[in-house]
């Protein structure tokens, strides 16, 4: 891509965010794009407010666009009925712009693989309801490719933690607690290897796809940090706080009952599988088509709990 290429990004939560910067710092031209104002934004990137769910407004919000990212998200609660619009706004306006559309994805497609690790190339066999949703929408990001109307990368991750990432399933509740010398609360099995993706890397991963013409008309999995159990990710937090974290478990069964009074419980709970089976996300393509890999985890925890640290105003 040229230089003067206009890189426009859908969504301004964190990993949208992480992303403008990304871009930014190396010298791309950068527009903004979300409902509210960001409050804080690298220097000399263009910001619109736009509905993206209206695709005449997200055509609008993107003229000029050489490359378009779709970095948008819905209500975890509203996701079946408030995703496939915002992604269908994007979809319209790479295709009006002739824009590559940079589209970034969890892995719930999928659905349950038997601890088996997760490549580009497994089917779409979802059978929970947010996992039917995201294979739907990408079978549309596929068909549009497929049929020439717009060209597209799609770059997945998993759960992902950062700064900024408060409610992830690797967020508040782990970070926060633990520097409060609280237990960590997490979902399922913490003695399961589990991928968890640093959003920097998300983010690194997201521009590349966006700026090399090889990663047009696939799938790939953006890299991140090495593949520990979710135990293994608590022992490092405690070593580098400086005391122990203990572990709250949360099981299914609990899950389903808070999920009577708790809609977010309740959502949560049909993704618990991610949690009772080996979740590993195998990133050898990228690596070995791009040569990028991941921040190391013992790096992308000490950023992370130094941001936390700032946070929360812990000594």
């Amino acid at each position: 891509m040229p230089e003067a290429a206009l890189h426009v990004v859908f969504g301004t939560g964190q990993v949208g965010l992480a992303l403008v910067d990304e871009l930014a710092s190396a010298g791309l031209p950068v527009r903004a794009v979300s409902r509210q104002r960001p409050g804080v934004m690298a220097a000399g990137v263009e910001w619109r407010g736009a509905d993206v769910s209206d695709p005449q407004a997200a055509v609008a919000a993107a003229n000029d666009a050489s490359v378009i990212y779709q970095c948008l998200n819905a209500p975890y609660t509203k996701w079946p009925e408030r995703f496939p619009p915002l992604q269908q706004g994007a979809l319209t306006a790479a295709e009006r712009t002739g824009a590559l559309l940079v589209s970034l994805e969890n892995v719930y497609g999928y659905g349950p693989t038997g601890g088996k690790p997760m490549t580009e190339d497994l089917p779409l066999a979802a059978t929970t309801v947010k996992g039917v949703t995201r294979a739907e929408m990408t079978r549309k990001l596929l068909d549009a490719s497929e049929s020439g109307r717009v060209r597209i990368a799609i770059g997945r991750a998993s759960d992902f933690f950062g700064a900024g990432a408060v409610e992830s399933t690797l967020g508040e509740r782990v970070f926060a607690k633990a520097l409060a010398n609280k237990r960590a609360d997490f979902i399922g099995n913490p003695d399961l290897l589990h991928t968890y993706s640093y959003v920097p890397d998300m983010a690194a991963g997201l521009a590349t796809l966006g700026t090399d013409e090889r990663s047009i008309g696939q799938v790939w999995h953006l890299p991140g940090p090495n593949t520990r159990t979710t135990r293994d990710l608590v022992e490092i937090i405690a070593t580098q706080i400086g005391h122990p974290v203990g572990i709250r478990s949360v099981g299914k069964l609990v899950m389903r009952a808070l999920g009577l009074v708790n809609p977010m419980m309740r959502e949560l709970a049909e993704m618990s599988y991610e949690f009772d089976e080996p979740f590993v996300l195998d990133t050898t393509k990228f690596e070995s088509t791009f040569g990028h890999r991941g921040t190391p985890i013992e790096t992308a925890i000490a950023a992370t709990i130094a941001w936390y640290r700032g946070r929360v105003g812990t000594p």
